[in-house]
């Protein structure tokens, strides 16, 4: 499990370019996005204890705080980005898990 979470870790950074413009696709329970709602993604969360999830950290209404990546799809941003997130979102979907 950790080798495998380690490895999407891994991915995620070398392949995120940040920062990069996003919209929220899914509420969630976690985070107070609501769908539509557009935020600037500027970094990944480093979170040892949470491994069934990946967490971006977004500017939102002034401040910083942590979301997961499934909530967000990214706008405008770089193909490797646009990417990696979607192989994200698509490994989640599956039901697959660390």
């Amino acid at each position: 499990e950790y080798e495998r979470a380690v490895g999407w870790r891994c991915y995620l950074d070398d392949n995120l370019q940040f920062p990069f413009k996003a919209e929220c696709i899914a509420e969630r329970q976690v985070s107070p996005l609501e769908k539509g709602e557009k935020v600037e993604v500027v970094g990944m969360i480093d979170d040892d204890d949470e491994l069934s999830e990946m967490f971006v950290e977004i500017k939102w209404k002034g401040r910083k705080m942590g979301v997961p990546l499934t909530q967000i799809s990214p706008i405008n941003a770089d193909e490797e980005t646009v990417q990696a997130v979607e192989t994200w979102h698509y490994w989640k979907a599956r039901g697959y898990c660390f």
